[in-house]
């Protein structure tokens, strides 16, 4: 077990099986030591956990969840990628966030903050990252929230 699954079983949280990709393209590709990550839902065992839009009857705090959430699922993309080693990364170089937010709601990056903090408290410095937060009309199945990322391997 990784340093990072020790981290995760301290917090009370775990990393599940990388979700399969539901159409024509991968989870995640390698560039040599780069990992890029296709977007992951709030997904918790198959089934989106945080659905819905930010400013319509969900909260910042239930944003923050989803966050959460798609942060664990791209550690379970880059962990595939890591031949089940989360210890070979590096740094977490970029998160990309976007929530399912009506036009008025403005506070997209606090909800992103859930996977940003996440990753700060598995990697500390190297967790800190290049990121983008935005608001858009929808996302696939409803979700509340999606994440990218790109990470850094040995």
């Amino acid at each position: 077990m990784s340093h990072i699954e020790q981290e995760l079983s301290r917090l009370n949280m775990s990393i599940s099986d990388a979700a399969a990709p539901v159409g024509t393209y991968v989870g995640y590709t390698r560039s040599g030591n780069t990992v890029y990550v296709s977007g992951q839902l709030p997904l918790v065992e198959g089934a989106i956990a945080v659905t819905g839009q930010l400013g319509d009857g969900v909260t910042i705090d239930d944003g923050y969840r989803a966050a959460q959430i798609c942060a664990l699922n791209l550690l379970a993309q880059v962990k595939v990628a890591c031949d089940g080693d989360l210890g070979r990364v590096v740094r977490v170089v970029k998160l990309g966030g976007f929530v399912s937010a009506v036009p008025s709601f403005t506070d997209a990056p606090k909800c992103i903050n859930g996977a940003s903090d996440l990753m700060v408290e598995l990697f500390g410095e190297a967790g800190r990252h290049a990121r983008f937060a935005v608001g858009v009309a929808s996302l696939p199945g409803g979700a509340a929230v999606e994440i990218d990322g790109v990470f850094e391997i040995k």
